[in-house]
């Protein structure tokens, strides 16, 4: 039973601060951050500095009329005024939860570079890993290889906007509509995190915090642009007037690209606004729009990126070059009777036409200086067009996201806690359609071949308890039950002969309901003011999608319906060491034991994938983080992952006429590389008339790793190097404040690497041998290579 003593004031305040500065574990490997969040423990003697409390219980007008405030102690400069609230708290849960492996990456990290991408920032934090999708901004993010052999988008993890879910009902993120010039920190949070974030967030977590109005205080522009057509405008404006606090970013952007077929613009719009109503209530709206219109090349076989790798002279299938990728497009638009024709696809105009738009609100109401409750409303709707290859993929998703919670700082058998406690509700519904691609150019589209009405919804409640069980020593127990269900009706689409006379419907139904339970435990120790020692356990779980379940091994459509729970339970152990205000060191090891890892990979059909359930897997590695600044001016830093991911109970059944079976047990999970690198060593100038000039050189190294199940064939590894000029003046005007200029040079010693390997499938003679790897390494549908040398420079001025 919680005691909310007379008591409470000013101590649990501190107590608090020392709370939320536990999870300084997490943020151990962030720099200073303009952003209000709680990045370093408080010294030990400053948690337990007596204080003076009320001698009677105040009223909730009482408290409102004068609220405790107590300073968090050893903070940096940006943050030693302010305050830890019960709202503050609950940002934190978003942010840096106590307990759990994090990292915030704050804008100092990228503010002087052209971030180009969100790979450009996330690659700063351990335990991430970055592909290239199916667009310009669309990325593969991977937490500790859970979303490592995904095809497209973000899969097992769950993304944030300011505190506002951008993860559909269905587990789909996308990072098209993330340009990183609007955010001022982006917090990393690793793990199995299901308690606190509910379904698919089997990897973690991700929230992206977009500049507070006050922090911009004026008007910023910017314009980056550099090789193969690449510009990017933009615009930052942000006021702090009163009891409101708005920022608006808008950018439009677009290139060439410089793989053929490749060219994009795409548009975004990201506003944040909180009104303070009265002393205790807070209203906050979130809205962002993005408009995306992108060529896009097919995937290469590792045969053709090493002929062709930018996929150059590919302007038809019948005059096409060495190495160029193809497709095979009936002419009638619905069978090959009438013949096929051999496609690339500058000649079929393969792309995407999406739009997203997200908006919504949030009301914060302070019953007292204890207890916040929020209430948060989401809207968000996905809207494609997506000729991506054989057939073209069409629909409108929108989807609602309720949340509501209540957190408290009180007591629990006279020790410090804090409680959270909450509810939620989502929900996605939406037929969509899947036509195929005909010959004609700019992606002329044939026949309807599917059609899938779906259904997803979850809902179920958190709870969440801080306690302090010593002055050195936080507990942090959680638990959340989820209940969801997936509804759909798959319709296929056949048609017989030359006029395509319409074959019987094959209509395959689901209607599946899942249950999960994650609890978590975590204990924080800070021995000293130096030391950090950290421990964890925790469960995680994502269900299938309803399109996972209409689509068999051969690719074609069909009952897939058993797919169950992927679930993993994951054990954490890390520390945190820092002995002064120029170095930060972090080091955490990890062992995550999966069941019915949902596995997706390629199919015989192009451009179609299928998921299947491997029994049991392990996950285990190290991520390492660095952050030195070792002379006045200069500053190392590093983020080093490596991955050890194993199937432990797998047999892959292959069809060739008969079935054979191969047991994967002991064998490498395909699309994980074992290692991976970011480390920056750069130097500002700090004083005299060069203040402000810098530099960096910046190194990322990926290694090798499998790109089937059978661990025959690799994708290459790579190092790439970066080379980085920046100068930031003030500037003596009424009108212009600062000016920023920069200079990059991407992959200095040009580097031809692979950006992007999708799975590709195994295969078999008819005796039932292995096809060998040189076989593999002509199957399409998996490779685009990464950029070739890249300069680009920018200017940013801010006015007043």
């Amino acid at each position: 039973m919680l005691r909310c003593h007379a008591r409470r004031g000013a101590s649990v305040v501190a107590v608090q601060a020392a709370l939320l500065a536990s999870s300084s574990g997490a943020f151990a490997q962030s720099g200073n951050t303009e952003l209000p969040a709680v990045t370093v423990e408080a010294p030990q003697a400053a948690r337990a500095k007596p204080v003076a409390r009320p001698s009677k219980p105040r009223s909730a007008s009482a408290g409102r009329a004068a609220r405790p405030v107590t300073p968090i102690a050893n903070v940096s400069a940006s943050t030693q005024n302010r305050t830890v609230t019960t709202s503050a708290a609950r940002d934190g849960l978003n942010q840096a939860p106590a307990g759990q492996t994090a990292t915030t990456i704050d804008r100092s990290q990228f503010d002087n570079r052209p971030a180009l991408s969100v790979s450009d920032v996330l690659r700063d934090s351990p335990g991430i890993s970055i592909k290239q999708g199916n667009g310009p901004r669309d990325f593969g993010i991977s937490i500790r290889g859970s979303n490592a052999r995904n095809g497209f988008g973000i899969r097992n993890l769950v993304i944030f906007d300011d505190g506002f879910p951008v993860t559909q009902p269905d587990g789909l993120s996308r990072s098209d509509l993330i340009d990183p010039h609007a955010y001022g920190a982006i917090d990393v949070v690793r793990g199995p995190s299901s308690a606190l974030y509910g379904n698919y967030a089997t990897g973690g977590a991700l929230n992206f915090r977009t500049r507070p109005g006050g922090t911009i205080d004026g008007v910023e522009y910017g314009v980056d642009g550099g090789s193969y057509g690449y510009l990017n405008n933009y615009l930052a404006a942000g006021k702090k007037v009163g009891n409101f606090e708005g920022s608006l970013f808008a950018s439009d952007t677009r290139a060439d690209g410089y793989i053929g077929n490749s060219w994009f613009n795409t548009q975004t719009v990201n506003f944040l606004g909180t009104l303070k109503a009265t002393p205790d209530d807070r209203f906050t709206v979130k809205i962002i729009n993005n408009d995306l219109s992108t060529r896009l090349p097919i995937r290469q076989s590792l045969n053709q990126y090493y002929q062709n790798p930018f996929q150059q002279g590919c302007a038809t299938g019948v005059s096409a070059a060495a190495g160029c990728a193809t497709v095979l497009l009936n002419n009638n638009g619905f069978n090959p009777t009438a013949g096929t024709d051999k496609e690339t696809a500058v000649q079929a105009g393969l792309g995407r036409n999406d739009r997203r738009t997200i908006v919504g609100g949030r009301w914060e109401h302070d019953f007292d200086n204890t207890t916040t409750w929020r209430n948060q409303f989401v809207f968000d709707d996905r809207n494609i067009s997506q000729p991506t290859g054989t057939t073209s993929a069409i629909g409108d998703f929108p989807s609602y996201n309720f949340m509501s919670d209540v957190t408290k700082r009180g007591e629990i058998l006279g020790l410090e806690a804090t409680t959270f406690f909450g509810a939620f509700y989502n929900t996605l519904t939406a037929s969509s359609d899947t036509r195929a691609v005909m010959p004609g150019g700019n992606a002329t589209l044939g026949r309807l071949t599917n059609n899938l009405y779906s259904e997803t919804s979850n809902y179920g409640v958190r709870a969440r308890e801080g306690l302090r069980l010593a002055p050195s020593l936080l507990a942090i127990a959680g638990i959340g039950w989820e209940q969801t269900v997936l509804k759909g009706i798959n319709t296929a689409y056949s048609y017989s002969g030359p006029t395509g006379v319409l074959d019987p419907l094959k209509v395959t139904a689901a209607d599946r309901q899942f249950q999960n339970t994650a609890p978590e435990l975590a204990l924080l120790y800070t021995v000293n003011s130096e030391w950090l020692v950290r421990g964890r356990v925790a469960t995680g779980y994502g269900t299938p999608q309803v399109s996972n379940l209409f689509v068999v091994q051969s690719g074609a459509a069909g009952n897939n319906t058993q797919l169950q729970t992927q679930k993993n339970l994951g054990y954490d152990l890390g520390f945190d060491w820092t002995p002064n205000s120029t170095l930060k060191l972090s080091a955490t090891g990890f062992y995550e034991f999966f069941r019915n890892e949902i596995v997706t990979q390629a199919t015989p059909l192009a451009g179609v994938t299928y998921s299947f359930n491997a029994p049991r897997s392990e996950h285990r590695g190290v991520e390492l983080a660095a952050d030195w600044k070792f002379q006045p001016g200069w500053r190392f830093t590093a983020a080093y992952t490596y991955l050890d991911e194993v199937y432990t109970e797998y047999v892959e059944n292959i069809a060739k006429g008969a079935v054979f079976s191969f047991n994967r047990a002991g064998n490498k999970i395909p699309g994980i590389s074992p290692n991976e690198l970011t480390a920056r060593i750069g130097y500002d100038e700090f004083a005299g008339p060069l203040t402000g000039l810098g530099g960096f050189i910046e190194l990322q190294w990926k290694d090798s790793f499998y790109m089937d199940n059978a661990n025959l064939l690799k994708a290459p590894g790579y190092e790439l190097v970066n080379v980085n000029v920046h100068y930031k003046t003030d500037l003596v005007s009424d009108t212009f404040r600062t000016l920023n200029l920069f200079l990059e040079v991407r992959n200095v010693f040009d580097r031809t690497y692979v950006a992007s390997a999708n799975n590709i499938t195994n295969t078999v003679s008819a005796a039932g041998v292995q096809d060998p790897a040189s076989t593999l390494a002509n199957t399409t549908g998996s490779i685009y290579a990464g950029s070739p040398r890249l300069f680009v420079a920018g200017m940013k001025v801010a006015f007043r």
